[in-house]
């Protein structure tokens, strides 16, 4: 599938998010320069088995590539400041921490939403760990049966007035024998601003151990019928995958000259 149909499809996730401090105990004895917050215990040992939230912390930068036959989407995300810069074979889009901005590299009209999409693919790629931000709240949701196998799942939600569209809701179903993330339910409110009770699903199908982090390999997108999962829609792979300590420099993520401020 074409990187830009694609686009055109998964305008259907959450707009910005920020860090978390609620609800077990996280472990952060041997990084003793991470603060230490208390979780739920579903969703700590979720975290736990994806590396630790306190690994995730001390990470400053993420990267990663997504191929697509007519030119591939690379991302850069500050992950502290969440500024991000993805640059695409005919655009550019930036967050430089105040305001988003496309830029044209040539006559070729952007097909999608800009202000949605800067950070769009970051939250799906950065699960589990986007879902230790501020200002959410944790609950037991009911388990999900996918091809006779049981997910239990936690329901996430937001507090009034956190990120744009905070009447979004987010279930994260996990495999009760590793704890490991296996699928994402959401609604979507950033449109219609009007909570939806409409999930859309995407199953953690591969994950790969990238500075002693799991991360994704591929997400790949399900049809739905009456609110569950039925059968594959389409796939997205995720190369070139780097996260580190180190910290981009900010002037990467500056509105360059000739770019446009998306309001």
């Amino acid at each position: 599938m074409k990187l830009q149909s694609f686009l055109l499809i998964v305008l259907i996730f959450m707009y910005s998010c920020k860090e978390k401090n609620t609800g077990a105990k996280e472990n952060l004895q041997e990084n003793p320069n991470v603060t230490i917050i208390d979780y739920p215990e579903h969703i700590s040992k979720v975290f736990e088995a994806h590396g630790g939230l306190a690994n995730w912390k001390q990470m400053q930068t993420l990267e990663f590539t997504i191929p697509d036959d007519s030119g591939n989407e690379v991302n850069k995300v500050d992950l502290k400041s969440r500024k991000s810069l993805i640059d695409m074979p005919n655009h550019t889009i930036g967050f430089d921490g105040s305001e988003v901005w496309l830029y044209k590299k040539d006559t070729i009209a952007y097909k999608g939403n800009p202000k949605f999409y800067y950070n769009l693919m970051f939250y799906f790629y950065a699960m589990p760990f986007v879902f230790a931000d501020d200002g959410i709240h944790y609950e037991d949701a009911d388990a999900l049966v996918f091809e006779g196998k049981t997910y239990p799942g936690i329901r996430i939600s937001y507090g009034s007035n956190v990120g744009e569209s905070p009447d979004d809701e987010y279930i994260l179903y996990y495999d009760k024998d590793d704890h490991k993330m296996a699928f994402l339910g959401y609604t979507v409110t950033f449109f219609s601003k009007e909570k939806s009770k409409e999930f859309h699903f995407i199953k953690y199908d591969i994950w790969q151990n990238i500075n002693g982090l799991q991360l994704p390999k591929t997400l790949v997108w399900y049809n739905v019928e009456n609110n569950l999962p039925t059968t594959k829609r389409n796939e997205v792979k995720f190369v070139d995958v780097t996260i580190s300590k180190q910290k981009m420099n900010s002037e990467a993520f500056k509105k360059p000259k000739g770019a446009e401020t998306i309001e």
